[in-house]
């Protein structure tokens, strides 16, 4: 995941995942122009060992977190906005500048599929969990990148054990993923969500949070 080489910047003349479109519209009688990305709706899963008390969430290299660090230690690799050919960059940044702790989660690209078999086909590629799907609970949706992409999330909660591993996952090699699975005891949880020595996404603290207030409450009535 460290091994970083051959940074270059190019132009995306067309992408699997997004798409660059300007709206043109009128709002109250004023003319108006706004750009943004077309791209795929996505799930994600709170994953929690019951066997460990612990969450499961995976760690990753993330190019768009790694070059907005780039742009900001090294703004001259940036001054033309739409390169027309590849050129390499003279900054460097060590890779884990662009790692972040997250939530499994995953696209959802494949119609003939329900949210939760999405759902559950990322745990068991990502963790190596096999979740049943009555197992997965939803736990809300919301829009992500409000001024950029307005894309759904949906979240999802599922409890593992150490019985249901069923693989060392890490996601799919094929589909140019490098995923690490992590352990986050539930005592170190709420410490580890405000720590920004650990790059995360909202969506890890948001579900740390959920966790706490109302699945937390019912495993300390289980214990006593």
């Amino acid at each position: 995941m460290e091994a970083l080489e051959g940074l270059a910047l190019g132009p995306c003349a067309a992408s699997l995942y997004l798409q660059p479109l300007r709206l043109r519209y009128r709002q109250n009688g004023v003319s108006k122009i706004w750009d943004f990305m077309r791209t795929h709706d996505s799930v994600s899963i709170l994953i929690f060992n019951t066997s460990r008390q612990c969450f499961v969430v995976v760690k990753q290299f993330r190019p768009a977190v790694y070059m907005s660090e780039m742009v900001q230690h090294f703004p001259q690799d940036f001054e033309s906005n739409c390169p027309e050919n590849w050129r390499p960059l003279e900054g460097r940044l060590p890779a884990s500048v662009g790692v972040t702790y997250e939530l499994c989660a995953g696209i959802v690209d494949k119609p003939e599929l329900s949210l939760e078999e999405i759902a559950r086909q990322e745990v068991l590629e990502e963790c190596g969990y096999d979740v049943p799907l009555a197992s997965l609970k939803r736990i809300t949706s919301y829009r992500s990148g409000v001024g950029v992409t307005g894309s759904k999330q949906t979240l999802f909660y599922a409890e593992v054990t150490d019985e249901m591993k069923s693989g060392k996952g890490g996601g799919c090699p094929e589909e140019g993923e490098l995923i690490e699975v992590v352990e986050i005891p539930l005592q170190d949880s709420m410490d580890f969500a405000f720590d920004e020595t650990f790059p995360k996404t909202m969506g890890v603290m948001f579900c740390f949070m959920w966790f706490r207030s109302n699945v937390a409450p019912k495993l300390l009535e289980k214990l006593e």
